[in-house]
């Protein structure tokens, strides 16, 4: 009988069972509030001196497009293959002695290559994404370990404030992410799928601006304005500098 609720719950994976993971065990909470962005357009008055920067040169893991991650020819961590993912080299981010890593499943795994204990899994991605016709959920954006919280986005419709020691959500944005992002101060700015480049306040997860960009490419930090591609943005109000 287990067995036949099991494949049923397969079956009906993008209707009834949308609140457990498709591929990973356990039961999944909702992440947002509303599916709605709030934008405050408020300015942005403390400036960042500089961008995180994250030297993932010696991180020695390899990731492959099954959701294996290996330590030279050990295995350390097994997630499943999917059948619907972009084409993307992903790759394991160190921070101390644990990795972080994204999944084509739509999971950031927090795990001790040394033991291979599996810390903690967390979604990042909307239920919605999976019900609702979209089928990538990969987490292809490098994820950002920064104090004692972790900053991850993915296809799915999402970008969340992660703790480090947890894997709780502290905060998720209906935002799709394909591309590194920045984390400068108390600030993230993501250009998301749609081609938008958000300021979001890492302490609250308030949206304190938002602007349009003409190509959805990697955004980098300098001197208190943002570019991405040719275009320069204004840290403060999200208004482009002709």
């Amino acid at each position: 009988m287990y067995k036949v609720l099991g494949i049923i719950c397969g079956l009906l994976l993008l209707s009834a069972c949308d609140k457990h993971d498709p591929i990973l065990p356990g039961v999944r909470t909702p992440i947002f509030d509303t599916a709605e962005i709030s934008v405050s357009n408020t300015e942005i008055t403390e400036i960042p001196t500089d961008a995180v920067i994250i030297n993932n040169s010696d991180c020695r893991y390899t990731q492959d497009a099954s959701n294996v991650i290996w330590d030279g020819e050990r295995r350390i961590f097994s997630g499943f293959p999917t059948k619907h993912t972009v084409s993307n080299t992903p790759r394991p981010i160190c921070s101390g002695k644990y990795i972080y890593a994204g999944l084509t499943t739509g999971e950031v795994v927090k795990i001790n290559p040394t033991t291979r204990e599996l810390v903690w899994i967390a979604d990042v991605y909307r239920a919605s994404a999976m019900t609702g016709g979209s089928t990538m959920v990969d987490i292809v954006a490098p994820i950002v370990p920064h104090g004692k919280y972790v900053y991850a986005g993915g296809l799915g419709d999402a970008f969340c404030k992660l703790s480090a020691a947890s894997g709780a959500k502290t905060w998720c944005l209906n935002i799709g992410v394909g591309l590194p992002f920045v984390v400068a101060g108390n600030y993230a700015f993501v250009v998301s799928t749609d081609d938008k480049l958000y300021a979001i306040e890492l302490s609250s997860g308030t949206v304190k601006w938002r602007s349009v960009v003409e190509a959805a490419l990697v955004p980098t930090y300098e001197n208190g304005e943002l570019l991405v591609g040719d275009e320069r943005f204004s840290i403060t109000d999200g208004k482009k500098i002709k």
